[in-house]
């Protein structure tokens, strides 16, 4: 008799935490379901805008054509070099230098040292790049703090076209790389990702208060919810109703 109980009390107990369980993270389960649902349907191509603008590797630097010396290039470096590459930049051969301090950019036909990429360039790096026949209009404007929508190379220049998509072209000032691309569809996603990791103000940090602690409360319910099902379940349902009676919840 004292078994059945503490059985007695145990039900009761897991009812009334999986009652209120659900109705304080019932609603935010629905929206982790809802929005993984719908990030699993967006193409993650087209979420990427790789359907619109190209970034693969840079075109190959003319045959014959003459550059300076490596040494040349390191020696105007002025801090440790972690890497050189040789790439064309809006159809100009460049010498992209790596350093500790930063990454620099020269002319490698004649050593120059080049200055950071301006709104003219940047906008002719993102214009070569996009795909479609039709080129909309576009403005550059320069960005340098990050946001929701771009994290990556600062400072550098938001390349907006007059699509349907809206898309917006990020190039990095210091290499002229397209660092990133944003669509419509990016910034429909990134709502549902923003809803999904619980971090509405920077959408990227997955480990706040509130996802740990609606997490936590997720397992709560899922263990009342399983204790629920092996007490309830019809051939112990019978048992205990001979033992206690009806139990009243």
């Amino acid at each position: 008799m004292v078994l059945s109980s503490r059985r007695h009390r145990l039900h009761l107990f897991a009812s009334r935490v999986h009652k209120w369980l659900a109705l304080f993270i019932g609603a935010q389960l629905l929206i982790w379901f809802a929005s993984g649902a719908l990030m699993s349907f967006l193409p993650i191509d087209k979420v990427r805008g790789e359907h619109l603008v190209s970034r693969e590797a840079d075109p190959p630097i003319p045959s014959g054509l003459h550059l300076i010396s490596p040494d040349k290039v390191l020696a105007q470096a002025g801090a440790p070099v972690v890497a050189v590459t040789w790439r064309v930049l809006d159809n100009n051969p460049v010498a992209e230098v790596t350093t500790t301090r930063g990454i620099r950019l020269y002319d490698a036909t004649d050593g120059k040292p080049l200055p950071p990429i301006d709104a003219a360039t940047a906008t002719r790096i993102a214009e070569s790049a996009w795909k479609s026949a039709q080129k909309p209009g576009s403005a550059a404007s320069r960005v340098t703090e990050e946001s929701p929508e771009y994290r990556a190379a600062l400072p550098a220049w938001r390349v907006a076209f007059a699509d349907p998509d809206r898309t917006s072209v990020f190039v990095a000032a210091d290499t002229g790389r397209i660092t990133a691309v944003r669509t419509e569809t990016w910034r429909l996603y990134d709502f549902f990702w923003s809803l999904h990791i619980m971090d509405w103000k920077n959408h990227e940090n997955f480990n706040t208060p509130w996802m740990l602690a609606f997490a936590i409360g997720g397992l709560l319910f899922g263990l009342a919810g399983t204790v629920l099902l092996f007490m309830r379940w019809p051939i112990r349902r019978k048992r205990a109703a001979k033992v206690l009676g009806p139990i009243k919840l």
